[in-house]
């Protein structure tokens, strides 16, 4: 399968929410990481994901106090990261790019809850279940606000990608291009 090239290393990307960002699908905003320095066709060379972590913070002195993060209570913030380009939609759980998902919600009180819906290591591609294969060359981050408008202040959310550099056979290289360019629409 997958043999290590490197330890351990982390990547991340921020996703910045403007103050008032309009909820639903309009106020989306995407990321790039890019991976072209750690993805090599010749040698069957991939990034491997182990962990994928998210992290929402306010303002410039990035603070965590959720209860200012809407203009109003209750609300929701949602952030996934993809090996496929959704340009700033979210994607169904189902789809063989998403790599990993995660919300904020907020309840009426300003109180809220955080939850990981998929981790690489329990939703990689077809028997590789402890990471999350990507031979692309780019992951995309995608957040928004889901009900309500958000506070005052800019919204930041994080992703930090645990992962390593692994290289690859040809058959399982080519199987892992084929299912990640497919469509399960």
């Amino acid at each position: 399968m997958a043999t290590a090239k490197t330890g351990s290393f982390y990547l991340t990307e921020t996703v910045q929410l403007p103050a008032a960002n309009a909820a639903g699908a309009a106020g989306r905003v995407q990321a790039v990481i890019d991976l072209s320095a750690y993805i090599n066709v010749p040698t069957g060379q991939a990034i491997a994901i182990d962990e994928a972590d998210f992290l929402w913070q306010r303002d410039s002195d990035y603070g965590g106090d959720i209860s200012n993060f809407m203009a109003a209570n209750p609300g929701s913030l949602t952030i996934q990261l993809t090996d496929l380009n959704p340009g700033t939609a979210f994607v169904r759980g189902d789809d063989q790019s998403l790599v990993a998902s995660g919300s904020l919600a907020i309840d009426a009180d300003g109180g809220g809850s955080q939850f990981s819906d998929v981790y690489p290591d329990n939703f990689g591609p077809s028997g590789l279940s402890d990471m999350f294969l990507v031979v692309n060359d780019q992951l995309y981050v995608v957040a928004g606000n889901d009900v309500g408008v958000t506070g005052a202040g800019i919204l930041y959310c994080t992703v930090r990608i645990r992962c390593r550099v692994v290289k690859l056979g040809t058959k399982d290289w080519m199987a892992i291009a084929i299912q990640s360019t497919a469509s399960d629409n």
